[in-house]
């Protein structure tokens, strides 16, 4: 069994095929599912989507993309959204400065927001990062000094220091299909070092389809690839990785309840 722990079931791509996305990724083996928000005007349809199948949990926040047009959201407002059971973790958030669609300014002030929100409401926080390593880690260590809280680097392909600050506070890495891509080789050197503790598995669906699917549209179900091919590159049988994964997420997530399951 593994858990797919970052995809988008909401987005476009998925628009009329959810029920047969999710039947083949429960033929995968894939019996958990978090889909993210991105934006908060589509945080209800999210929530009707988790709130519809069992296992699937679903998160509230504003990635940096959008940060730009929720620059004064307050933590206030993002835990006023998380009451209902199927959500269970603040984000995506962070810090995107390879597309820089929001100013970088706005985004720290955004992600700083959703951290607060995270401590507050004891729900981890999940954090998108990329071409920012050096903010990134600036602002976990001022945040985690005024307070501690979860979290998990989603769908990582940072440097090593990015992972060690966040294995240092006691978070979590999450590793995506970028993992089994041909030029990734800093990425799979960062999954060598990162302990099978500290460890999920996502799709980032309907993006970043793994090697033997590359390009095609990703989906929960291919999960499965990136596992086996994670279990290979650390030399542990697919059933340890698979369980102690699947652990790490509900020890993480823990408002998601293990016996919602199918």
């Amino acid at each position: 069994m593994l858990v797919d722990s970052h995809c988008h079931l909401d987005f476009y791509d998925f628009k009329g095929e959810q029920d047969e996305i999710i039947a083949r990724a429960r033929a995968a083996g894939i019996k958990g599912m978090l889909t993210i928000c991105t934006r908060l005007r589509d945080a209800k349809n999210i929530h009707a989507i988790s709130a519809a199948h069992d296992g699937i949990w679903c998160s509230v926040g504003i990635h940096p993309h959008e940060a730009e047009h929720a620059a004064e959201v307050t933590a206030e407002e993002l835990m006023s959204l998380t009451n209902p059971p199927e959500v269970v973790g603040i984000g995506e958030t962070g810090l995107d400065f390879y597309y820089e669609h929001s100013p970088r300014d706005i985004q720290e002030k955004v992600f700083r927001t959703h951290i607060q929100a995270a401590r507050e409401t004891g729900l981890p926080i999940i954090v998108h990062s990329r071409d920012a390593d050096g903010d990134t880690v600036r602002i976990l260590n001022e945040e985690q000094g005024q307070g501690a809280f979860s979290g998990v680097i989603h769908c990582f392909s940072a440097g090593a220091e990015v992972a060690h600050c966040a294995l240092d506070h006691g978070m979590y890495i999450s590793f995506s299909g970028i993992v089994t891509f041909k030029n990734a080789d800093s990425v799979r050197a960062v999954a060598r070092e990162v302990p099978i503790a500290r460890m999920l598995l996502e799709t980032d669906a309907p993006y970043l389809a793994p090697v033997p699917v590359r390009g095609k549209r990703c989906e929960p179900a291919f999960t499965s690839h990136t596992a086996a091919y994670l279990a290979e590159l650390k030399g542990l049988e697919l059933d340890e990785l698979s369980r102690v994964t699947t652990d790490n997420f509900f020890a993480l997530f823990h408002k998601a309840n293990r016996e919602d399951l199918p």
